[in-house]
């Protein structure tokens, strides 16, 4: 058993949490009876051979994919069994997402946008509030700029603005990178420590070593299970241990 807190710690857990997908002889095990925990206020990137399970372990503690066993807590809620509106809530109130393919609105301006969570829990935004989220991710003067209109940095940085306005306890990021250059990669990896300063947690699917090592913890994962972690690790440390993995 990996732990790198425990469940009434951790802002997320898994307990013997699997998830396969087919059935008999073709079925595959894409996370295979994973237990751990990823502390509040902690930063944790998860790593992995292709069709290792990462994704599959993000989806899960997100509350985007049924567990088939096992319990998963949210800042020690049992979400395993909860419904598609309760879900939906927790989403749009205690979790936050960025993907690499960004997910914006296209019809909609950066602010717009940004504003969206708070629109669809029921909620306008206060004065100013999408103005100083967009001001923090140096995004100002683009408020009113949809996202043919901006860069690929430009468009994940108002993803985090958005996922940034809910103040939510966690951020799920799955390759949140893996689309952009070295500069605007940079600039989203910065953004992600300051909301860990501020005392948010990530949970963060990546690819990448550099991107990897800006975080507290890699957890790595082969075939669907848990195979080691590192704590506060360079870029080279993290891609020999992949490389080890995927021999």
């Amino acid at each position: 058993m990996t732990t790198l807190a425990t469940p009434a710690t951790a802002a997320v857990a898994l307990e013997g949490v699997s998830r396969a997908y087919g059935t008999g002889p073709a079925a595959v095990r894409a996370v295979d009876d994973v237990t751990i925990g990823f502390p509040r206020g902690g930063w944790t990137a998860v790593m992995g051979p292709s069709g290792s399970g990462k994704s599959t372990l993000l989806h899960l503690a997100a509350g985007l994919e049924r567990a088939d066993s096992g319990r998963i807590l949210l800042g020690g809620t049992d979400i395993t069994a909860a419904g598609d509106d309760e879900l939906t809530a927790l989403r749009r109130t205690r979790i936050g997402f960025v993907f690499q393919s960004f997910n914006l609105i296209a019809s909609l301006t950066a602010a717009e946008n940004v504003a969206l969570p708070l629109r669809l829990a029921g909620r306008g935004p206060g004065k100013g509030e999408v103005a100083d989220i967009l001001a923090a991710v140096g995004l100002a003067e683009r408020a009113r700029h949809r996202p043919r209109e901006l860069s690929g940095g430009q468009q994940q940085r108002v993803a985090i603005a958005r996922a940034m306005i809910t103040q939510p306890e966690i951020l799920f990021a799955d390759e949140p990178t893996g689309a952009l250059d070295t500069r605007s990669g940079d600039v989203v990896l910065r953004l992600l420590r300051t909301m860990v300063t501020g005392g948010q947690s990530i949970l963060m699917v990546t690819h990448d070593p550099a991107a990897a090592a800006r975080a507290d913890s890699v957890v790595f994962l082969r075939d669907g299970r848990l195979a080691g972690r590192l704590e506060s690790a360079d870029a080279a440390t993290v891609a020999e241990h992949l490389v080890a993995l995927e021999g």
